[in-house]
């Protein structure tokens, strides 16, 4: 497979915190990569930085050719990396067509200034970017709400359109922050049932926070550990599961390895 992003030495502290400390990090392209680790371990920290929410005090990250460190966050995604929230972000009194219009805005080829000199062109533009918009929301689902209002829907729902949006960007790498959060376990396995339909359809590679560990054991094919800061293990489903240091950095070291590596496993 090809590399497709290679971090090195990424560092990020707040005050005395060091959030992110010398990471390294390499991804495949096609690779589902899960990220995990106990609460303030600097998942969200890693993400942040590689989608230009902060930028690193040190390191690089380079993506197609690019050292994308502290690029701005928009012109991260317009060169294909895209992300969700595990905050829901979205225009809740606009319809749910018109929020995926939205998310594919840096895909158009005109601007607002040349709206009056080419309205036909525009028009036509127009109606084959709604045609795709109404595909991505019949693979995620959601074709029959296509104009009902954000607001209405159920989390879940939410869930969905958020993960419509990013797609809606076109991106090469979709990054996922807690996609199940909030959400029953039949949808949780509905939706990560829809996030692997789109990544074959796409050709997508995918980058998955979660603490679910359930879900992140059973989709990817390697994951990424992180405590304090600094990447503590690396490796399979299989291998972190049984990585004493993982084991430690989840629960410490009151339990039995075999205990943990169960709960791990559930």
């Amino acid at each position: 497979m090809t590399e497709i992003i290679k971090v090195t030495g990424l560092c990020k502290s707040f005050g005395g915190v060091h959030a992110a400390n010398n990471i390294d990090f390499s991804l495949q392209e096609g690779e589902v990569r899960g990220i995990i680790g106990p609460n303030g371990s600097g998942k969200s920290t890693f993400f942040n930085l590689l989608t230009g929410i902060y930028t690193p005090d040190e390191g690089t990250i380079i993506y197609d050719g690019h050292n994308i460190a502290g690029w701005e966050p928009h012109r991260i995604a317009s060169h294909g990396i895209a992300r969700t929230f595990q905050l829901l972000r979205m225009f809740t009194e606009m319809s749910v067509l018109d929020n995926l219009m939205i998310g594919c805005h840096c895909q158009v080829n005109y601007g607002a200034l040349s709206a009056p000199f080419a309205p036909l062109t525009i028009a036509r533009e127009e109606k084959v970017l709604r045609e795709e918009m109404m595909d991505i929301l019949q693979t995620i689902g959601l074709a029959d709400y296509a104009h009902v209002t954000a607001s209405e829907m159920s989390i879940g729902q939410r869930r969905l359109l958020a993960l419509g949006r990013a797609i809606a960007m076109k991106p090469r790498i979709l990054m996922l922050d807690e996609p199940a959060a909030g959400l029953s376990p039949v949808n949780v396995d509905n939706l990560m049932a829809i996030v692997m339909k789109l990544k074959d359809k796409y050709g997508l590679t995918l980058i998955i926070v979660e603490h679910i560990l359930k879900v992140v054991m059973e989709t990817c094919d390697r994951i990424s550990v992180l405590d304090h800061g600094e990447k503590i293990a690396e490796g399979s489903p299989d291998e972190v599961r049984d990585d004493h240091a993982v084991i430690e950095a989840y629960l410490g070291k009151e339990m039995a390895d075999d205990e943990v590596r169960q709960l791990l496993a559930s």
